[in-house]
């Protein structure tokens, strides 16, 4: 592939057993280099070809180089949660209501230190770009406490403002105490958008909005975050189909399909993504299709919640773009990106299609399906003037012993490891298995003390946030 010139900086990544492009229009390159300068791709070629002088030089040695993953779907603070006992054997909404509680002693300490966990997990697991979906703010926590943590952490981020502004006493799911006035969301929004979000090629940080759910949000508030939204020319995101409760909850009370509630409201198009949509139907996948509207598919949380099996097969035959979400990590308990993949990929084979989704079709739901959700054409692929965002992972592991036949198949069949180096935006932000941004030992004693502060049965905090 032609290099792409200038005089910034340069990093080899030399000799790697195979450079998994994912472009359908690019095939794999074995005993290949990648050369980046900049902040970008610069080069895809077999090693003995691309001996160019590099400034910096990962050695690559028995190694698979893909994309970095990109993570459509996660709640960072919920890291300070994982393997809560209340709720552990709960669906969806019982699984809610037991958390909400613990949920609102979280403080804006606790949002900064949960970012930089969930992002650190994320990095390790071979992720470069990640949503966040942040929907309450007790105690006077912001949406810039997550946002201004993860400026050190080196992850390309697009932080969603969630919302929530319709509680029990008005039909809702949440506590009240943990709902905002719409105005006070809308207006922060605004605000948010102005402050933070940056829409050029290899942009760093976006914000989206975000309205958590069908049983939080008034109809009010989703349609004027999406007027806001196409104004402003940001990205909508939402959760939708979760499960059977989740469907019955839009039929009781908006008497439609999920589906059907979304059309109604302007909700479908290019500009939009929804996390999970398991209870998708036929029309809903047609719709969603024909709008190219995204879905972000969480296999493990499906699972630990008992949501069910989301028909990712049917949505990628009808063209629906489709990503994958590691989601809370008090609902997966994990945020192991390629750990997800793989779930990805078994879950789709246990209904009994030994084909249901193959390896490298689960791969590219998490590199440029993912990409192609988030609106962005400069990260996804392995392709010169793409932004250099790439995972390396060492088959010379354990783990991955015996299966060179297929090394990039072995990423997903075989048990989910850490990365070896991984480069985001063309820095090296994992070097021999080591993350360089933060010292992790002392940032996770950190984060044990405040899970253990959260979770331990105390009186919440007085609440600063306001009531609708």
């Amino acid at each position: 592939m032609n290099n792409v010139t200038d005089t910034a900086r340069t990093l080899l990544l030399r000799n790697a057993r195979l450079v998994a492009t994912l472009d359908e229009r690019y095939p794999d390159c074995p005993d290949a280099s990648v050369l980046v300068r900049g902040r970008t791709i610069a080069a895809v070629g077999p090693a003995s070809e691309l001996a160019a002088q590099a400034d910096e030089v990962l050695d690559c040695t028995g190694c698979v180089v893909i994309p970095g993953m990109v993570n459509t779907h996660h709640h960072f603070f919920q890291s300070l949660t994982r393997a809560v006992p209340a709720g552990q054997d709960a669906e969806l909404f019982d699984w809610l209501t037991a958390h909400f509680p613990i949920w609102s002693r979280l403080t804006p300490e606790m949002i900064r230190v949960s970012t930089q966990t969930a992002m650190a997990e994320l990095v390790l697991s071979g992720c470069t770009t990640a949503a966040d979906h942040l929907y309450l703010y007790p105690n006077g926590s912001r949406l810039d406490d997550s946002i201004e943590a993860a400026q050190t952490m080196g992850l390309r981020f697009h932080a969603t403002r969630g919302s929530m502004s319709v509680g029990q006493s008005a039909g809702g799911l949440p506590p009240d105490a943990l709902c905002e006035r719409e105005a006070d969301v809308l207006r922060d929004c605004d605000r948010l958008i102005d402050q933070w979000h940056d829409d050029s090629h290899g942009s760093m940080l976006r914000i989206a909005l975000a309205p958590c759910s069908p049983f939080s949000v008034s109809e009010a508030l989703m349609r004027d975050t999406r007027d806001m939204a196409r104004a402003r020319k940001v990205r909508l995101h939402s959760h939708l189909a979760e499960n059977f409760r989740d469907v019955d909850y839009t039929r009781d009370h908006f008497g439609c399909t999920p589906t059907e509630y979304a059309e109604r409201l302007d909700w479908l198009g290019s500009d939009v993504w929804y996390a999970h949509c398991v209870k998708l139907d036929a029309a809903g996948i047609a719709a969603f299709a024909a709008t190219g509207t995204g879905v972000s598919h969480c296999p493990s949380s499906n699972m630990r919640l008992a949501s069910g099996i989301a028909p990712v097969r049917a949505m990628l035959d009808a063209g629906v773009p489709v990503s994958i979400g590691v989601d809370g990590s008090a609902s997966s308990d994990a945020g192991h990106m390629l750990g997800e993949v793989r779930q990805a990929f078994l879950l789709a084979r246990v209904s009994g299609d030994p084909a249901g989704l193959t390896a490298r079709e689960a791969l590219a739901c998490a590199t440029r399906g993912g990409a192609r959700v988030l609106g962005r054409d400069d990260i996804g692929t392995i392709v010169p003037g793409m932004a250099a965002d790439l995972a390396v992972f060492d088959l010379r592991r354990i783990g991955y012993a015996g299966g060179g036949h297929d090394p990039l198949a072995a990423l997903v069949l075989c048990a989910p490891d850490q990365v070896r180096h991984s480069v985001i935006d063309g820095r090296v932000v994992v070097r021999e298995g080591q993350l360089q941004t933060i010292d992790l030992d002392r940032h996770l004693a950190l984060h044990r003390e405040l899970a253990a502060r959260l979770v331990l049965p105390a009186p919440a905090l007085p609440l600063q946030g306001s009531r609708p």
